[in-house]
């Protein structure tokens, strides 16, 4: 077989070198993904700001402590906080390469995000029922914008976490699979972070002061 490298040299051809694999580097997509995460933090920053400003701006309409309902919220941070540990079991199964184990976990996972979604959005038509919706004050706008918008990246994480379960069921734990349950586990702990600052900061504070 003649040498492809000797026969361009022959020719006076300049030299051309092909890669036989894929070139992705293994820390790419991670980095990628903490950069979007990072992104996600100025958005939700922002909105934290926002309702720092308005948060008492009631416009003569009620206020947090006599909407919020303070049993039900925690219920709903216990679910969201449960789902978080869940998903530690499915990324334990995952390293042990048990498929079924992990597609389980994430399943478990899911339903605990389904149960906080349900709780957030039986409070958010309770409030609108009262009165309270996002027109009545800037302190309402901010608020439902603040929890909506997370109650959106639950909703988005949930049809993530499906989606990977199918993969995970067709293709198993292949490396791709492996690296978005990766991906996926901060998103999920990402926003268990980020409702603990609404519940504090939100709820806490506005039933308190």
């Amino acid at each position: 077989m003649v040498d492809t490298t000797q026969t361009q040299q022959a020719q006076g051809q300049p030299l051309q070198f092909y890669e036989t694999e894929e070139h992705h580097p293994q820390t790419g997509t991670m980095l990628g993904f903490w950069l979007y995460l990072m992104s996600d933090c100025l958005i939700f920053a922002s909105l934290f700001a926002t309702y720092g400003v308005l948060g008492r701006s009631y416009a003569g309409g009620p206020t947090g402590a006599e909407l919020f309902d303070l049993p039900l919220v925690a219920m709903n941070t216990a679910l969201l906080l449960l789902s978080s540990i869940t998903y530690g079991f499915a990324m334990l199964e995952m390293q042990k390469n048990r498929v079924r184990g992990t597609i389980g976990w994430l399943l478990i996972t899911g339903l605990f995000g389904i149960g906080f979604l349900s709780l957030e959005l039986y409070e958010f038509a309770h409030l609108i029922h009262e009165g309270a919706g996002p027109q009545t004050s800037a302190f309402l706008t901010s608020f439902f914008a603040l929890v909506g918008t997370h109650g959106l990246h639950v909703f988005f994480g949930i049809v993530w976490l499906v989606t990977l379960c199918f993969q995970l069921r067709k293709h198993g734990l292949i490396p791709e699979n492996k690296r978005r349950v990766a991906c996926l586990s901060m998103f999920w702990h990402f926003l268990d972070v980020v409702w603990i600052g609404v519940f504090t900061f939100v709820y806490l504070m506005g039933v308190l002061v």
